[in-house]
């Protein structure tokens, strides 16, 4: 579980935190309003980072923690290629998808970081 006595003091939830309020400001224009399907999906793809740290977390073994930190990281995946279509219908711009992209990259680094420290 390493140091931490909380998962909120997890710096890929604060992270996937911000992230998750992002998305659902971008998902809130009208762009998205009209593509219900894709806004459901990428908020879901988003929440799923966060959830799945805090539930991982509260299991309490290490095994259990890890399992659910690689399913955030395929979520962070998820929300990549979200991100990519999102951006081929021009629903956001190229500097919006640049700055998400980086984001939910970053926390899926921190996430496979963590992976790796748990595994030792």
């Amino acid at each position: 579980m390493g140091k931490f006595s909380s998962f909120e003091e997890i710096n890929s939830w604060q992270r996937a935190r911000l992230l998750n309020k992002k998305i659902y400001l971008i998902t809130d224009t009208d762009a998205f309003r009209k593509d219900f399907d894709l806004a459901r999906q990428i908020r879901r793809c988003s929440v799923s980072i966060s959830s799945n740290i805090a539930e991982g977390f509260e299991r309490n073994t290490d095994k259990e923690f890890i399992q659910f930190l690689y399913i955030a990281k395929g979520s962070a995946a998820e929300v990549r290629s979200q991100l990519y279509l999102a951006l081929d219908l021009n629903y956001i711009s190229q500097q919006t998808f640049n700055e998400l992209f980086a984001e939910v990259t970053e926390i899926s680094r921190l996430l496979g970081g963590f992976i790796k420290y748990l595994n030792k």
